[in-house]
């Protein structure tokens, strides 16, 4: 049994989700490529913004830092440190403050103990082995013809798509909170900067979703092969 992204049944398989994904990718490149142009009128850096809007949520236990990358912006709930990548944290841009405040979103989802955030984070420890040893017991399982241990790599496997589940949750209700936090306080006015702040954030949640189709169709796709081998030892 071949390594899978060398099996050609794999990638006919997944190639609906790869297509998705890199429309996906293309739509959040553009959607942030436009916005990033367009100055927001409070003359604000997303890092000034994101220090506005942390004293307004009451969050006064949250740093801003600057990060290398691009589109490298993320909350790290372990230090209650709000990380943006530098288009961000210097931009003044419609997109940079929309970024900024979909942060800050996840930082008022940890303060709160948001359910789906608490889980989504006790599944990390476990999807991140399940990921190298997911499909590995799946190959023996499948070189042995013993389907039980196919099986169990099966179910450490699911701990992806259940993590990419728990993840969708997370990131539409942080965006939620960020449109409101950036109407609240006056970083966001008029119809033109809202549609932008809506057509980045909205961009961003469809990766979630790609990621979550994607999950679910590698899932399946094992799944057919163990009840294919399955069928074939009987």
């Amino acid at each position: 049994m071949p390594f899978p992204f060398f099996n050609l049944q794999y990638m006919i398989f997944m190639l609906p989700a790869f297509l998705i994904m890199l429309l996906t990718q293309w739509y959040v490149s553009s959607s942030y490529s436009k916005w990033s142009r367009v100055q927001a009128r409070v003359r604000m850096t997303g890092a000034q913004a994101a220090q506005r809007l942390i004293s307004a949520g009451g969050l006064s236990n949250v740093r801003i830092e600057g990060v290398r990358g691009n589109l490298t912006d993320h909350y790290d709930p372990r230090t209650k440190t709000l990380r943006l990548s530098s288009g961000v944290y210097d931009g003044n841009s419609v997109a940079a403050l929309a970024i900024a405040a979909h942060e800050l979103g996840h930082a008022m989802q940890d303060q709160e103990g948001y359910f789906y955030l608490k889980m989504r984070s006790a599944l990390v420890p476990a999807v991140n082995i399940g990921s190298y040893l997911g499909w590995i017991f799946i190959l023996i399982g499948l070189m042995i013809q013993v389907t039980e241990l196919a099986w169990v790599g099966v179910a450490i496997f699911s701990l992806g798509a259940l993590f990419a589940l728990a993840t969708i949750p997370v990131e539409f209700n942080a965006s939620k909170r960020a449109k409101e936090l950036l109407f609240e306080t006056a970083l966001i006015t008029g119809e033109d900067e809202q549609r932008g702040v809506n057509r980045v954030l909205n961009a961003a949640a469809l990766t979630y979703v790609a990621a979550l189709i994607t999950a679910v169709l590698q899932l399946l796709y094992w799944v057919m092969m163990v009840l294919g081998a399955g069928r074939r030892r009987d």
